[in-house]
């Protein structure tokens, strides 16, 4: 069944593999010690990265490409957190019902989970009735079914296997037996990668045998397994030989198979599977049926199909608890089967991959089972998963490790943000979840160190404990745990930015370089400054136009870098065939703008008439600019769009959901203040060099012309921008 010489392949260099093994300890494959058996999915990794190099490049990923570039190896401790936030919770949920007064916690210790975090106090009557019902009393460890849709190397499930083992025993059983009924009746896992299949079996049978040394040598059944891929040919040879009253029941169920390495896990049935017509007319065509020469091409793969069969079996099932961690995708890098087979059904969970392997969880779990997963964070916030959200209020969310930033040492930078949650499927109206607010420790290792101490001290001021149905609140319905009852008090008794003003994103050129310059570039005779409107604009026959195309943090007034070709109306560029023209109404119109990318806190500016506009420069029209740009730039939308749009991405639907808080009192101070600060970044920003507006040297501002030396008189002359730009011009017409 396993293969040993496929961990090894001439893949890589001898020199590679040799320096990766040197860094590897001993120990680290040491059980007694600590190590762990699922170390050789570090090394698979490490085999993958060459492939996911060059996958990474690739504008759409191919079905080969998909294992190397959804890969990743969960850390250790998230692992453990996931098992023991959702297996540990549910067995102390059983041994509750079945009369153990203990709390939580104190179970938790007993069992040495040290990764559990107790629940907040619950007041619902709904929730206490579900935690005692009578299948919890009558639960046997022999029940508890756990399952990793995309197990990888199987590091989930190595440790489910040693919480699992605690239960066991601790129900009287010996360690081989417990060892034998974990493989057999608990532990159930897919993957599309053979390769990690193989791996998963390999550490899984290691775990076993260091419980019961003669599991090797039983007849031992493992319900793990590759998802296969089955040939459009073979599925339809197949089908061929079948009687036709039993045709439309393998071809529901084997169709899907013809892209399995794409689908995987999310593979759904559309009708229900006769399994009584399935496994005897199985053995019957594969054992009793004579077939002749050209047919033994096509079925001789009865192993895959017997797979396939298997497989579709558990994706059919309900499972008492569900764990992984899912491969990430955003729709823009899928292929067109993949894309469309998500969109048909997933489509709350559409615009990643992860997000309908959430959907897919808990269609496998049973009803107040639990799932955990550690995701990208940006299903919490963005108005794309949106409709994920409002999916998946249905469930209680018990738990969260919100990541953030580096929780996976493999990744750096500030781009993919990650939380780890559990979820239970069962609605409970007002459950009042747990969430761990991580999002400020630079490392995994601190990650985890304060996530201990969270554990062991419910007061820390990074734990959260907040009724789920707040969420609802705030517009959009992000998973804003961290919100003040300050906040959510405000919504619904004030109105929203997108009721006193429009906020539209702006154009995109599809080819900055043909179509943008930076302005020095180009020659003032040909720039059309303060324009009114498109009409003005033909009418002065430039070529050149100020453009908003965000730029750095700058609050009030500035960062005008660049100008775009929009003569004649933009004509050129609207004969481009990728050119996305957005909002052309607004165009030319004073307005407010701002980054809406940045890895910092969001800075508005104001922007007079006469400005095209940019999808990462949006802009925000409205009768009361002052006000509003004064609102924006407060303290309070910082926070408030912190907990709307905490990602790289300020975008125009975040900005919408910002609370319009008027203030008529104080409305005309706030007005002038404002001006006032817009004057001031003004001329802040056209004293120095880069502004197309620039004069003079600021030093040189207050000192009299008639004092000023000659080589001082010459700066002058020269610091003037119209003549700086005219003499390069002169060189660089464009």
């Amino acid at each position: 069944m396993f293969n040993t010489k496929l961990l090894f392949t001439p893949s890589y260099h001898d020199g590679v593999i040799k320096d990766l093994i040197d860094d590897v300890s001993v120990d680290d494959f040491n059980v007694d010690v600590g190590g762990q058996v699922e170390i050789i999915g570090w090394l698979y990794q490490y085999y993958n990265t060459e492939p996911k190099d060059r996958a990474f490049k690739k504008k759409k990923y191919s079905e080969s490409d998909i294992p190397a570039v959804t890969q990743l190896f969960t850390p250790d401790w998230i692992v453990k957190y996931m098992v023991e936030n959702s297996l540990g919770r549910y067995w102390i949920n059983v041994l509750q019902a079945k009369g153990n007064k203990s709390s939580e916690a104190d179970v938790a210790k007993q069992f040495n989970w040290k990764y559990f975090m107790p629940s907040a106090e619950q007041q619902s009557e709904e929730y206490i009735n579900i935690q005692s019902n009578s299948k919890l009393q009558n639960t046997k460890p022999e029940d508890l079914t756990l399952i990793d849709p995309a197990m990888g190397s199987g590091h989930v499930l190595v440790y489910s296997f040693e919480v699992l083992m605690d239960i066991y025993e601790s129900e009287g059983y010996s360690k081989r037996e417990a060892a034998t009924n974990i493989l057999e009746k608990n532990l159930y896992g897919l993957d599309i990668d053979t390769r990690a299949f193989q791996l998963s079996y390999f550490a899984l049978m290691m775990k076993g045998r260091q419980y019961n040394r003669r599991i090797l040598n039983n007849d031992l059944k493992l319900n793990v397994y590759d998802i296969p891929e089955l040939s459009e040919d073979s599925v339809d040879s197949f089908i061929s030989h079948l009687p036709s009253n039993v045709e439309p029941t393998f071809s529901n169920l084997l169709k899907h198979y013809e892209n399995g390495n794409e689908y995987g896990s999310l593979i759904k049935f559309d009708n229900v599977i006769d399994w009584e017509v399935v496994n005897p007319e199985v053995n019957n065509t594969s054992e009793n049926q004579q077939m002749t020469f050209d047919d033994v091409d096509s079925i001789k793969n009865t192993g895959q199909l017997q797979d396939a069969i298997n497989v579709s079996k558990l994706l059919t099932s309900k499972f008492t608890i569900g764990i992984t961690n899912p491969p990430y995708m955003g729709s823009g890098k899928m292929d067109q089967v993949l894309s469309k087979y998500v969109k048909k059904y997933f489509k709350e969970g559409k615009a990643d991959l992860f997000g309908a392997f959430m959907q897919r969880m808990a269609q496998l779990v049973e009803e107040n089972g639990y799932y955990a997963m550690v995701t990208q964070h940006s299903w919490m916030f963005l108005s794309s998963f949106e409709d994920l959200r409002k999916e998946l209020k249905n469930n209680a969310l018990i738990n969260m490790a919100h990541l953030g930033t580096r929780a996976f040492e493999e990744i750096g930078g500030e781009v993919v943000q990650s939380t780890a949650f559990v979820y239970q499927n069962t609605k409970v109206t007002n459950y009042v979840g747990t969430y761990e607010r991580l999002i400020d420790f630079p490392s995994q290792q601190k990650k985890e160190t304060a996530f201990l101490e969270a554990v062991n001290n419910p007061k820390s001021k990074y734990l959260y404990r907040t009724n789920q149905a707040n969420f609802e609140k705030i517009p959009g319905m992000p998973i804003a745990y961290w919100a003040s009852d300050e906040l959510l008090n405000l919504y619904g008794s004030t109105e929203t930015v997108e009721d006193v003003a429009d906020v539209k994103k702006g154009s995109f050129t599809g080819d900055n370089s043909r179509f943008l310059r930076l302005w020095p570039e180009v020659s003032f005779s040909k720039v059309k400054f303060n324009c009114e409107d498109v009409t003005e604009s033909i009418k002065s026959h430039k070529k050149w136009f100020p453009y908003n195309k965000g730029g750095s943090f700058r609050k009030w007034y500035g960062n005008h870098d660049y100008l775009i070709n929009w003569f004649n109306d933009a004509a050129e560029l609207k004969n481009f065939p990728k050119f996305g023209l957005r909002n052309p109404q607004y165009i030319f119109q004073e307005g407010l703008t701002w980054s809406s990318l940045s890895s910092g806190n969001p800075s508005f500016r104001y922007s007079e008439n006469g400005f095209v506009f940019d999808s990462k420069g949006p802009m925000i029209f409205s009768k009361n600019l002052p006000y509003l740009l004064s609102l924006l730039n407060s303290v309070i939308s910082t926070y408030i769009l912190n907990i709307l749009s905490p990602t790289l991405d300020y975008n125009p639907t975040a900005i919408r959901k910002i609370p319009y808080l008027f203030n008529r009192q104080f409305e005309k101070v706030i007005f002038k203040l404002s001006t006032d600060n817009i004057l001031i970044s003004k001329n802040d920003y056209n004293s120095n060099e880069w502004s197309w507006d620039f004069l003079r040297l600021p030093l040189l501002i207050h000192i009299a012309d008639e004092n000023l030396s000659l080589p001082n008189k010459i700066l002058v002359e020269l610091t003037n921008c119209a003549k700086i730009v005219a003499i390069y011009s002169q060189w660089r017409e464009i």
